[in-house]
């Protein structure tokens, strides 16, 4: 999705201006929404999150960016015959910035894989948008292959279900598993937007493979914004009502983020731990992205090499 480039107030507030410029993010209308956004919602809410990436930034950066950077490097090494680079849909290295580089390297051909397993028109389409509206000012247009969702592909679920029994071995079982992800407005899914289809389908997959029955896992929506109704049910309730009932541990994992960020490091193992302590929980184990592990990479390895086939110059 993409980062700030600091931890400061001006730094987030700029990637939040471009963020939620974005019509697939909010679609409202710009007479409307503009002067919402700048005149009240970038002014009280760059500060608190500017100290919110404080509190979980790294030596090199974001943890996204840190991660990303690595995810990228270590594909590359498994993908030695063709280019790869990282662009980040908001903020910096931005996708115009990078296609323009692959340009000027001579690219004729381009496979666009963005970094959301599940689909939603909010974060895979306006990747696209942004590759579309940077190409179309070129005079030589690359041939063009994008992959929309991964959710139910078999490499990423082993990645997943690696990931998880991991974290297992080293903790032991929860007395619950959820699962995360990122909400969305109800009425994008009533526009049709496949999201939660993808998101509960790719849960579904990940339960059968741990051996979970029905009562040892849930799923969930987290992130909501404004006041308008979200995909439910809510992260945060869900983790009260927990809480509230004596439910002593839970672990928490979210398969919509492939690296870790400021949704899973502060607002789940920082915000929501605190609310499902709070309420009467005693431990919430917030469970890694893939990041850049091996069992990532090599999903999307072998994601990438299928979609290259056809093309000369593939992978061998």
């Amino acid at each position: 999705l993409g980062t700030p480039d600091a931890a400061t107030r001006p730094a987030v507030k700029r990637y939040l201006a471009q963020f939620l410029h974005d019509h697939r993010v909010v679609d409202l209308t710009r007479w409307l929404w503009c002067p919402i956004l700048h005149f009240i919602i970038l002014p009280l809410r760059s500060g608190k999150v500017a100290k919110k990436y404080a509190s979980i930034w790294m030596e090199g950066g974001s943890p996204l960016l840190v991660h990303s950077q690595r995810l990228a490097k270590a594909l590359q090494h498994s993908l030695p015959d063709v280019p790869v680079r990282l662009a980040m849909r908001y903020g910096n290295p931005s996708i115009p910035s990078v296609l323009r580089q692959l340009e000027a390297e001579g690219m004729t051909r381009l496979l666009v894989l963005p970094l959301y397993p599940q689909y939603s028109a909010s974060t895979s389409a306006t990747v696209l948008d942004a590759v579309n509206q940077e190409i179309s000012t070129w005079r030589r247009v690359p041939e063009l292959r994008f992959i929309a969702d991964y959710h139910d592909d078999a490499g990423w679920l082993d990645a997943m279900e690696a990931r998880i029994r991991a974290h297992w071995d080293l903790h032991g079982r929860a007395d619950k598993l959820l699962f995360s992800f990122h909400g969305l407005p109800k009425r994008f899914e009533r526009a049709g937007d496949p999201y939660p289809r993808q998101c509960e389908a790719g849960a579904r997959l990940l339960a059968q493979r741990l051996g979970l029955s029905g009562s040892e896992w849930f799923l969930s929506y987290q992130s909501r914004f404004g006041r308008e109704e979200w995909l439910q049910p809510y992260t945060d309730k869900t983790l009260e009502q927990w809480g509230a009932a004596g439910l002593g541990t839970v672990d928490v994992v979210c398969p919509g983020f492939a690296a870790d960020c400021l949704e899973t490091l502060e607002e789940i193992a920082v915000e929501n731990d605190e609310v499902f302590r709070h309420a009467g929980g005693r431990q919430l184990r917030y469970i890694s992205a893939l990041n850049e592990e091996p069992g990532h990479v090599a999903a999307l390895d072998a994601l990438a090499r299928r979609h290259l086939q056809g093309w000369p110059h593939r992978c061998r």
